[in-house]
C-alpha cells in the first residue's frame, strides 16, 4: 500500500465534491412543498411510494339497508356488487434551473433559498391546480366546461343555491344565508358531517371579517385561545375549519371560486414524493437542479363536496 507523505491531499472530499450532495436542497424543497401545499392537504391521501403501477382500483361497495327479523324466519340476505373506482398515477411535473459557476461563486449564499423556495411552491401548485380542476365535479358538474357550462354546478355565494352562470357571471359574495344553504346541501346528501372543509379565496376573508355573525365568539373557532376573525386567523365556520388561498380558479375575470367539502370527495395519490437531484455539467461550468414529484389526482365522491363563486 502507497504511503503518502504527509498524508493524503488528494481524495475527493464533501468539500471538492459539495456540488453533488444535494441534501440541503431536498430538505429546502420539501420543506417549501409542504408549506405551500393547500387543497391536497385537505383530501384524502393515498400513499403509494415506492410500489409500482400506473393506476389504484379502489372497491365501492354499495350501501346496505336494515331488514326486520322475522320470528322463526332466517334472516333475509343482502347482496352487493361492487364496482371499481380506477384512480390514474399520470402525473410527473419538474422544475429545473441551471446554475453556471460564476454565480454559484459570486452570488450571496441565500440565492439557493429561493430556488428551492421556488420549486416547492411550484410543484405545490401545480398539485392544487390538478385538484381544483376536479373540484368543477362536484355535484355531477364536468370538469373543463366553457360559457354556460363553466362551473354549471357550483352556486353563487350569495344564496348557495342560484347556479352559478359562467356565460354571464352572476357570482355573488359569501352571506351567512348562503353558508348555511350549502351546509343543507351536504347534510340532505348524508355527507358526514366531520372532516369537512371549506377553501375561500382572500376575497371572502375579507367578507367574513365583515359580517357581524362570523365575528361572534359563538360562530367561530379559536386557534391559540383567541377569536380566530378577530387575531386575523381565520378558524371555524358551523364547525367547518376555513383556509384561505390564493391558488383558488378564476372562471372568469373578476370571478374567484371557493369549495366545502368532505376529505373524501378527492383523492391524491402520491407515487413519488417531491426528490431534487444536483450534478454538474462541466460542458456549461454549471449545476444542474432539478426537483420533481410524480402523482395522480381523482374524484371518489363528487356528492361530497360543492363548489360556489363569488365576484372578488
Amino acid at each position: 500500500m502507497a504511503d503518502y507523505p504527509g498524508g493524503n491531499t488528494t481524495a475527493q472530499t464533501v468539500t471538492t465534491n459539495a456540488v453533488f450532495i444535494p441534501e440541503l436542497w431536498s430538505d429546502d424543497v420539501i420543506a417549501a412543498y409542504k408549506k405551500n401545499l393547500i387543497f391536497a392537504n385537505l383530501v384524502t391521501k393515498i400513499n403509494h411510494v415506492g410500489k409500482k403501477g400506473d393506476t389504484i382500483h379502489i372497491p365501492v361497495p354499495g350501501r346496505g339497508a336494515a331488514s326486520a327479523k322475522v320470528k322463526n324466519v332466517a334472516v333475509e340476505l343482502i347482496v352487493d356488487t361492487a364496482t371499481d373506482l380506477p384512480l390514474s398515477i399520470d402525473k410527473h411535473y419538474e422544475y429545473s434551473r441551471m446554475i453556471e459557476d460564476i454565480v454559484d461563486k459570486q452570488a450571496i449564499d441565500s440565492f439557493r433559498g429561493f430556488y428551492t423556495n421556488d420549486a416547492g411552491y411550484a410543484l405545490a401548485t401545480q398539485v392544487d391546480n390538478d385538484l381544483w380542476a376536479l373540484a368543477e365535479e362536484f355535484q355531477g358538474g364536468t370538469a373543463g366546461g366553457t360559457g354556460a357550462a363553466l362551473w354549471e354546478t357550483a352556486v353563487i355565494g350569495s344564496d348557495g343555491s342560484t347556479a352559478y352562470n359562467g356565460a354571464t357571471s352572476n357570482a355573488a359574495a359569501l352571506t351567512d344565508a348562503g353558508i348555511r344553504k350549502m351546509i343543507q346541501t351536504l347534510d340532505d346528501l348524508d355527507v358526514p358531517q366531520t372532516e369537512r372543509v371549506m377553501v375561500i379565496p382572500p376575497v371572502e376573508r375579507n367578507t367574513l371579517m365583515g359580517i357581524a355573525r362570523f365575528t361572534e365568539q359563538a360562530f367561530v373557532g379559536e386557534i391559540g385561545g383567541g377569536n380566530t376573525i378577530r387575531n386575523g386567523q381565520i378558524g371555524d365556520l358551523y364547525g367547518i375549519p376555513v383556509f384561505v388561498t390564493s391558488n383558488a380558479p378564476t372562471p372568469q375575470s373578476g370571478d374567484r371560486v371557493g369549495a366545502i367539502f368532505h376529505k373524501d370527495a378527492l383523492a391524491h395519490i402520491e407515487q413519488m414524493s417531491v426528490r431534487s437531484q444536483t450534478s454538474y455539467k462541466q460542458e456549461y461550468l454549471a449545476d444542474l437542479f432539478t426537483a420533481d414529484c410524480i402523482y395522480g389526482v381523482g374524484t371518489l365522491r363528487n356528492e361530497s363536496g360543492i363548489a360556489f363563486v363569488v365576484d372578488a
